[in-house]
């Protein structure tokens, strides 16, 4: 076997220099063309591309039948016994096409050789040869989008908490005043606040080795440790019930939905309206509402008799918006049946003590001894909800108050 691919590589060597040959004269008349007519002819351009063509061809011809003429050899000085079964190697240089495609080169000419599959076994491959073929990239955990801290006005400290003063009421007291009386006195309550920051924060252990070697690994970790920060932030900000070093979030603050009215056939759509109405009698209008992406999509599918959207037109795309507010979807399972609206940029701050930062350490508990290492990642944040009645929050179809 090991004659026969030699003869045949010997034949196609003798082809790969004789094209080479050719295709120096060609190039040298080529070049002596451009010389005297200033461009190169179709046909001579052709011919070039021709031999060209046949050169890198029996190039990889070449390559090929070195490889399979070592891995003959190779086999043959390993194995002890002879074996029936053939290689793909082996059924691809003994193909009378291969044959007579090395005896007879055509420029730019393809040869297919039909191989029998199943026919590798482990007696020709040894373990860990063949290597696995790996996908690109890294299937990753879907995530929920986080929109609900770009709706409030951002802030920063430098303190462990914040202090501050908050309106708890107003009572208008003002009214014409004739010439020579007395002024009226309005009344306007205030009380003092303090906001402690509070950290979010988790880790996460890993090989070091897996980190050195694999970057997109440690940017996919450091990424999914920054959701999993955000992921716990958007909860305590609708629902962190204060002390204990939680935040204090908006809905247990809130005002209780009181719908003024209840307009005819009623639907969700009305409630978010009033709810606007009742922020706006507050004197603090919503500037947006948060849903529960299950009823906001009942929304979006509500139609007319006719059986047409009222809200949604499936073939064009635009950001989710009610009554000229933005539409923040969250996955929240309680709140599923809720809403919340309100007037986020004024209403409410964020004050960012340490922006959510990733950190690496060699030097906890026995990382140094068994090559871990430890990843922490952590932010630290204060929620001031510095107007409760700017934020209106309840369920969808709360009955209107008895006068």
């Amino acid at each position: 076997m090991d004659k026969e691919i030699a003869a045949i590589l010997e034949r196609v060597v003798k082809d790969v220099a004789r094209i080479d040959n050719e295709l120096s004269k060609k190039a040298e008349a080529a070049f002596a063309e451009v010389k005297n007519m200033g461009n190169l002819s179709t046909e001579t351009k052709a011919s070039v591309d021709q031999l060209l063509t046949a050169q890198t061809t029996l190039v990889s011809v070449v390559d090929d039948l070195k490889a399979r003429l070592g891995e003959v050899e190779q086999k043959g000085a390993r194995r002890s016994a002879p074996t029936s079964a053939q290689s793909w190697g082996q059924q691809a240089v003994q193909a009378e096409k291969l044959i007579a495609f090395a005896a007879a080169v055509e420029g730019g000419r393809r040869v297919s050789v039909p191989v029998v599959k199943n026919v590798v076994t482990s007696a020709d491959v040894a373990e860990g040869v063949v290597e696995p073929q790996r996908l690109p990239g890294i299937d990753v955990a879907p995530k929920q989008r986080l929109f609900i801290r770009d709706l409030i006005a951002p802030g920063s400290t430098e303190s462990p908490a914040i202090f501050w003063v908050q309106q708890t009421g107003f009572t208008n007291a003002a009214r014409v005043v004739p010439e020579g009386t007395a002024k009226p006195y309005s009344d306007i309550e205030f009380a003092t606040k303090i906001t402690p920051v509070v950290t979010v924060a988790h880790m996460f252990k890993a090989s070091k080795q897996i980190l050195d070697d694999f970057r997109q690994l440690q940017s996919m970790i450091d990424a999914e440790m920054r959701y999993g920060l955000k992921y716990v932030e958007e909860q305590e900000i609708l629902f962190g019930a204060g002390g204990a070093g939680n935040i204090e979030g908006i809905v247990p603050q809130a005002s209780a939905f009181a719908p003024a009215f209840a307009p005819e056939m009623r639907t969700p759509i009305d409630d978010l309206r009033l709810a606007l109405l009742q922020a706006q009698l507050a004197r603090l209008p919503a500037s947006g509402f948060v849903l529960h992406m299950m009823d906001w999509a009942k929304i979006e599918l509500t139609k007319n008799t006719v059986g047409d959207y009222v809200l949604a037109n499936p073939l064009r795309l635009a950001g989710p918006t009610l009554w000229g507010k933005p539409i923040v979807e969250t996955e929240i399972p309680e709140f599923e049946g809720e809403f919340l609206a309100g007037a986020f940029s004024t209403g409410a701050q964020i004050f960012d003590r340490e922006d959510a930062n990733v950190v690496i350490s060699t030097e906890n508990a026995d990382d140094f001894e068994k090559n871990m290492i430890s990843i922490r990642c952590e932010e630290r944040l204060a929620l001031a909800v510095k107007r409760p009645e700017a934020f209106v929050t309840g369920e969808f179809g709360t009955a209107v108050a008895a006068p």
